[in-house]
């Protein structure tokens, strides 16, 4: 029987495009890991998606039972709705964003059995509320790190 993992993600930007930052927590009974990542520059949606990301490669095992709770709508309708199935069988025709993420994501999620959950940002979640400050203190800390998919999409 595969274990359950329970992921918390938020994602941060300070001006959108600007420095920017995730926030991931991973639990799994009785342990607890926080992540976080702060970007020089970047947008919101990356880094909502790089939240779910750094959890997914944070785990060490194939195949397990994940719920992943975001207050991104754009990443969980992503997801729960196809749009990421339709954003890969036409390749990201017509601009769609984030390729290079959502590639990456596809392949992480391949390993896992995956849910995903909405939850209100900003309200009275202590996990989502926890993974806004570590985002939020990433994108204003220091030691910020290129996101190189970002930039290399920006210069084109």
């Amino acid at each position: 029987m595969s274990q359950t993992i329970t992921i918390y993600t938020d994602g941060s930007s300070r001006g959108n495009p600007g420095p920017g930052g995730y926030g991931t927590i991973l639990m799994a009974g009785p342990h607890r890991k926080e992540l976080s990542q702060g970007y020089r520059f970047t947008t919101n949606n990356r880094m909502e998606l790089m939240a779910v990301i750094a959890g997914l490669q944070a785990l060490k095992n194939d195949g397990m039972n994940v719920t992943v709770y975001s207050d991104s709508q754009y990443v969980v309708k992503a997801v729960e709705q196809g749009w990421l199935k339709n954003w890969l069988a036409t390749d990201f025709k017509g601009g769609k964003k984030n390729k290079d993420l959502w590639t990456l994501f596809s392949k992480l999620a391949k390993k896992h059995t995956l849910k995903f959950v909405w939850v209100k940002g900003h309200a009275n979640n202590p996990h989502n509320n926890r993974c806004d400050e570590l985002a939020t203190a990433a994108a204003d800390g220091g030691g910020l790190i290129p996101d190189t998919g970002y930039e290399a999409e920006r210069n084109g």
